[in-house]
């Protein structure tokens, strides 16, 4: 097992062990393909697909800081805001067919640190529990580890959000704790779940991702052979 830590030089307390301190790089306005789909930066173009696509579906807004919103102008401009922001960074998620299905973001970018967080996951009930909505978390994840160079990547989420807390393990997050009274929501109090996953632990999650993702893992009706915490 590697040590996390060493004695200091001098007075012998344990310190952290010595780390490459080359900044990571911020995202970028890339395209990255996959299988099933691929995702690309978020630009003003996909909005009125995205509006098609979420209009009418409230409870995709409950655990969100935002939304739902009151009629399509307000949804409209919501989409055109994310598309033009540099933090969160978003990424717009494209079925085969062409249509924009979902969104998803890097934010709270700290390229000193190497740390960078997953979040403002917005999919459509078409693109929820199908291969493209995992394979758009593979992307990203790779991107942000591979490509930019981090090696901290999290995933927080309102404590109550059962379904994003499952999705955080699936995807081969480590939850590590909650923090309570975190944020005021809506008027609401929102404890925050914290998830993560390290650089050293992605050529396993990788694999994993790649197993599950490969096409002999599902059958001739599209239903997986195998889940991926098991691949």
């Amino acid at each position: 097992m590697i040590p996390e830590s060493e004695p200091h030089p001098s007075t012998g307390q344990l310190i952290g062990l010595p780390i490459d301190t080359t900044p990571a790089q911020r995202p970028g306005p890339v395209t990255i393909e996959g299988r099933y789909g691929r995702i690309e930066k978020h630009a003003t173009r996909h909005t009125a697909e995205l509006c098609a696509a979420f209009a009418g579906h409230d409870r995709i807004w409950t655990y969100m800081s935002h939304g739902p919103f009151t009629d399509e102008p307000s949804l409209a401009a919501f989409f055109d805001r994310r598309a033009v922001s540099s933090d969160p960074y978003a990424y717009a998620v494209i079925d085969a067919s062409g249509r924009t299905v979902g969104s998803l973001s890097l934010s709270v970018i700290r390229p000193e640190m190497r740390v960078v967080e997953v979040g403002h996951v917005l999919y459509a009930p078409t693109l929820q529990r199908t291969p493209l909505g995992t394979e758009a978390q593979y992307l990203l994840a790779r991107y942000a580890f591979e490509t930019l160079g981090y090696r901290r990547y999290e995933w927080k989420c309102n404590s109550l959000n059962e379904p994003s807390r499952r999705a955080a393990l699936r995807y081969g997050f480590t939850y590590e704790a909650t923090f309570r009274q975190h944020q005021i929501i809506k008027d609401r109090n929102r404890d925050t779940a914290w998830f993560s996953m390290l650089a050293s632990e992605w050529p396993a999650r990788k694999a994993a991702f790649e197993r599950w993702l490969d096409p002999g893992n599902f059958d001739a009706y599209g239903k997986q052979r195998h889940k991926l915490g098991d691949a």
